[in-house]
């Protein structure tokens, strides 16, 4: 099991562990599509990568490996949230589906006991009436217990060490984002839920780095969609 740095430890923290994934997790439909773009985007030089950034108008700064995962985070969540607002019965019970896609400090052979901080929070935002993208969310984070980024962090993500050196900290970013929820009037007014890509992002990610940073486990990320298993 990790352990936290006795200077982290808080009491009252929500306990959840993540599910290991079952075998079948990938046999959406959904994961083909997200290979065949991936291939596609492994295939484009810089000028391509580019072009493509700027007219999804998303970040045209960065090497060719930074580029190539901006797209490919970008159609992952598209295809994620397209597939989850279709696929059963979600609509009936929600106004709106959120996505959330973190990412997460790491090492090219993680230890056991290795501690994940969130260095970026993206939510994005999906009438499940309409299927279309309302709105987004999206802000860096700057890693507290290991600030300095591996090389194969800032090549896995496309996030570098400049970008969440000038971030805030977890806990300003959470309240912005919660703030941005309660703007939406979600939970209120709207139905909604979240959905994730695997267990990871609430169970493990978000879990630990509230563990960290001293803060209760939010209200709204007990419950989710978890895409593999829909």
């Amino acid at each position: 099991n990790a352990k936290f740095p006795k200077s982290t430890s808080c009491e009252n923290n929500e306990k959840q562990e993540p599910s290991s994934p079952k075998q079948g997790d990938f046999s959406d439909p959904v994961y083909k599509e997200i290979a065949i773009e991936n291939g596609a985007i492994n295939r484009m030089n810089r000028d391509e990568l580019c072009a493509k950034c700027a007219e999804l108008k998303l970040d045209t700064r960065g090497v060719k490996d930074v580029l190539k995962k901006r797209l490919k985070s970008y159609y992952k969540r598209q295809k994620l949230m397209h597939s989850a607002a279709a696929n059963g019965n979600s609509a009936v019970y929600f106004d709106y589906i959120c996505v959330v896609d973190y990412e997460a400090t790491c090492e090219e052979n993680n230890p056991p006991d290795y501690l994940h901080e969130i260095i970026e929070f993206p939510m994005v935002l999906i009438d499940t009436h309409t299927l279309e993208i309302v709105d987004s969310f999206q802000e860096y984070v700057k890693p507290v217990l290991n600030p300095q980024l591996s090389e194969f962090c800032v090549k896995l993500t496309g996030i570098t060490q400049k970008v969440v050196d000038e971030a805030e900290t977890f806990h300003q970013v959470l309240k912005r984002a919660v703030s941005w929820l309660q703007e939406k009037e979600l939970g209120t007014k709207y139905t909604y839920t979240f959905l994730t890509d695997g267990s990871w992002d609430m169970g493990k990610f978000l879990h630990t780095q509230c563990k960290l940073s001293c803060i209760r486990f939010p209200p709204f990320a007990r419950k989710w969609i978890n895409i593999r298993k829909s």
